[in-house]
């Protein structure tokens, strides 16, 4: 018991980037300091510290979603990827320690500068040389590439985590370029747990901004036949799309 008679209240995570949907942050911090820090590769913990420093670091892939990627990608045997949303490159410094030598990552993402925060990190890990970084609005470049018919299906991996009101123009196209059998991933499909909030809520802004564009697409991803789909409370939300026709 607390000094004043109250149930003493569980220790706030100290997760950078926290987006656990768990009710218990102890828990939460338990999950990291049980399975996921130990694990942490000591590239991911550096980039990890490092962009706790910088004023977007909500931003940020949590350690725990980190880690489910790394393993996904080797679970699936992915070779060939895309990244859409970099940031500072938590994600997408996972995803290179996961493939092999001659893996590749497109990565886009409209701010290079935040990139670059990462990229000495990425650089002394040894896997810079798996990415390709192109900085700018990632739509026209996909149009382009829908256009070439020599790269539909030809993704084994897609993640995203970029602008939620673009979600579905992203998985449009897309669907398209990842193969039969690959695998999209679509970040912050539970949106802050907001989805389900009241309509009078007390939301951030943003949060209420964006909570329709994720609705939509949630409603868009269950009813897509072109894919499986398994929405999971890792993170802020992750939904994943095997494309199967």
């Amino acid at each position: 018991m607390a000094a004043t008679g109250e149930l003493a209240q569980p220790a706030k995570h100290q997760e950078v980037g926290h987006k656990s949907l768990l009710q218990s942050d102890a828990l939460y911090q338990y999950i990291l300091e049980t399975s996921v820090y130990p694990r942490e590769p000591e590239s991911m913990k550096e980039l990890r510290e490092v962009t706790a420093k910088h004023p977007w670091n909500l931003m940020t892939t949590s350690a725990d979603e980190g880690q489910f990627l790394n393993l996904l990608l080797k679970l699936i045997n992915a070779k060939n990827t895309m990244e859409i949303g970099v940031y500072t490159g938590y994600s997408l410094l996972s995803t290179a320690l996961a493939l092999p030598e001659d893996g590749k990552i497109l990565a886009l993402d409209i701010n290079r500068e935040n990139y670059e925060i990462g990229l000495p990190i990425i650089e002394k890990a040894g896997v810079a040389h798996k990415i390709d970084f192109r900085e700018g609005p990632a739509l026209p470049l996909l149009d382009e590439m829908v256009n070439d018919v020599k790269l539909h299906g030809s993704f084994d991996f897609i993640f995203v985590d970029a602008d939620k009101d673009n979600y579905l123009n992203y998985h449009k196209r897309l669907i398209d370029l990842v193969k039969i059998g690959g695998v999209i991933g679509y970040d912050n499909t539970l949106w802050n747990g907001s989805l389900v909030a009241p309509a009078d809520a007390p939301l951030r802004k943003y949060v209420r901004y964006y909570r329709d564009f994720v609705l939509e697409l949630n409603k868009a991803l269950a009813v897509d036949s072109r894919v499986e789909i398994c929405q999971l409370p890792v993170g802020d939300g992750i939904t994943l799309c095997r494309r199967i026709s």
